[in-house]
């Protein structure tokens, strides 16, 4: 016997029979209450005493029952004799549900029933007890059923008594639930509202910035055609074949003409943003000599520091002497890095580097400058239209605000991007492009499946030079009839996607002999247990960058070739 199945015996008795059982219930019932616990679990183990006793009685064998005091429970112990078929049965299974622990020992034909006493309450001694159970009278079969009968009555009652409670607490949940669905109907009714009226406020968003992006194309076209005529008159006006001006004269008018140009960039700088955010905005990509960009960069912007103070320097290394890209772009990117590095260095350096990351395949555009620098706070909002950094500089200083967004806006429509860093020595403007060695288009025909359309133009963007021709189709339908009448030698396709999403649209390719053998590359946010077997190769969007999409289009053809 375990330790905790130990403890002094309080009294014994034997049993044979039908009285035994009874005398051994009520027995049982008053140890227990001699012990200290209350009445629902006195009449527990005596309701358990009865099972086992019935079990026992059943089985044709006698048995004898021992009441022990270990230190913090009621141990009771039956011994049955040899005879007996010791097994859980019915009457040992619900003895079970009735006390804490029961154990059943074959080998010595032993049933041991445990019942914790309950703690804090002041326990009598095993002596004590014994004293107390030596006064007992013996039970009649018919006083134990009398007994019985009492308890069950007042179970009885106390089980309408519960269940009165139960239909009372049951009308307040009723009425509780009842309250709590009319609040969350209320609820209901307001978010829709609520989403009602921000699909409204997006709806009016969306036409305030179509408009204004109208308003910037219309008026930028409108503006170039008087600008172009001032400096078209101005040039009459200065070059050989006008009438001699006086000195004063010639100045005003040179004044005039270069106000007008610089009024012009900023017109078609406007337009392009306006194009840009439309996603309008196609590079058209050629091969460029960056060296002889750079110097003509060098040679162009040194006039227009100022100073002898400063100096304008640029180095390409051996390896980045070409980059397939739009050279307009890239000039007017440079450009307007350049002239900040000149407009806010005072003494010092600008300095243009070119080299080629050959870890990332990108051409990275570094320019250093030993101004006055942009405060940390700054960083970020100097690439919002119109925002300037205050400071007595940029009081002095001419500019609009729209140089370094413009930048970035260009920078991104070529795939690439624009970061800027700096600290009180200076600042440091890195523009990464997408490195292509020619101008060859790697790929003929790639189709873009995704119901997301400014990520559509993002993909555009990085598969100009890269793809032949690029078709596009918002969900899986109208992506089967792109590819009906042009079969691609690729698809992109998004997984999410509505009407047909991209596992049934790549079903339905499989199920087609003609679109069988086209190469799927998956692009999407789903994670890894929804991607479909059927996919070449998989590719998350978060974080996509060009290199790594072109990559992953190279590993999905050779897929196939394999």
């Amino acid at each position: 016997m375990t330790g905790e199945m130990a403890g002094d015996e309080l009294i014994r008795i034997r049993v044979v029979d039908d009285q035994d059982v009874f005398a051994m219930r009520k027995l049982g019932r008053e140890v227990a209450e001699a012990s200290g616990l209350d009445t629902q679990d006195q009449i527990r183990v005596a309701t358990a005493l009865s099972e086992i006793g019935r079990e026992v009685l059943s089985e044709g064998a006698a048995a004898s029952a021992a009441f022990l005091l270990g230190h913090d429970s009621l141990i009771v112990t039956i011994d049955l004799s040899a005879m007996a078929d010791l097994r859980p049965t019915d009457g040992v299974t619900l003895a079970g549900r009735l006390v804490d622990v029961i154990e059943l020992d074959p080998a010595v034909g032993r049933i041991t029933m445990l019942k914790r006493l309950p703690a804090g309450r002041p326990r009598p001694s095993a002596e004590e007890i014994r004293a107390r159970l030596a006064k007992l009278t013996p039970a009649t079969a018919l006083d134990e059923l009398r007994q019985q009968n009492r308890e069950l009555a007042a179970t009885l009652e106390e089980v309408l008594q519960l269940n009165t409670e139960l239909q009372e607490t049951n009308q307040g949940v009723l009425a509780l639930y009842n309250q709590l669905s009319e609040e969350l109907e209320e609820t209901n009714r307001g978010v829709v509202a609520l989403y009602a009226e921000l699909d409204g406020k997006s709806a009016q968003l969306r036409e305030a910035s179509d408009a204004k992006n109208r308003f910037w194309a219309t008026v930028s076209h409108e503006l170039r055609t008087p600008l172009n005529s001032i400096i078209g008159l101005v040039r009459l006006l200065v070059g050989p074949g006008g009438d001699p001006l006086v000195e004063e004269q010639l100045h005003q008018i040179q004044l005039i003409g270069s106000s007008a140009e610089t009024l012009l960039s900023l017109v078609s700088e406007l337009l392009d943003m306006a194009k840009a955010e439309a996603g309008r905005l196609a590079p058209q990509p050629s091969v460029v000599d960056l060296v002889a960009l750079a110097e003509r960069m060098r040679m162009t912007l040194r006039p227009t520091s100022g100073t002898d103070q400063v100096t304008l320097s640029v180095k390409v290394s051996d390896g980045a002497a070409e980059l397939f890209v739009d050279e307009v772009m890239l000039t007017r990117i440079l450009r307007n890095l350049l002239s900040n590095g000149l407009k806010f260095t005072e003494e010092g350096e600008v300095r243009l580097e070119i080299d080629l990351d050959a870890g990332t395949h990108e051409m990275v555009f570094t320019v250093t400058d030993t101004g006055i620098g942009v405060p940390e706070e700054h960083l970020e909002r100097v690439f919002e239209e119109f925002f300037q950094v205050p400071g007595p500089i940029q009081v002095r200083t001419k500019g609009t605000g729209l140089g370094l967004p413009y930048a970035r806006r260009l920078a991104q429509a070529m795939g690439g991007s624009l970061q800027l860093s700096s600290s009180p020595e200076g600042t440091t403007a890195t523009l990464r492009l997408p490195h292509r060695y020619d101008g060859t288009p790697v790929i003929g025909r790639v189709l873009i499946a995704d119901d997301d359309e400014e990520f559509r133009a993002t993909v555009r963007r990085m598969l100009t030079g890269f793809a032949a021709h690029i078709d596009e189709a918002p969900d899986g339908l109208v992506a089967l009839e792109v590819m009906a009448a042009n079969p691609p030698d690729l698809a992109l396709v998004d997984l999410l996607m509505p009407r047909l999403d991209g596992a049934a649209l790549m079903q339905r390719m499989a199920d087609d002999p003609r679109l069988r053998e086209v190469p799927v590359l998956v692009v999407t946010v789903a994670t890894s247990s929804q991607y479909p077997q059927a996919a070449d190769t998989v590719i998350s969007k978060h974080g996509l960058r060009r290199e790594s999409l072109l990559e992953a289009i190279r590993n999905a053809l050779g897929h196939r070739d394999e």
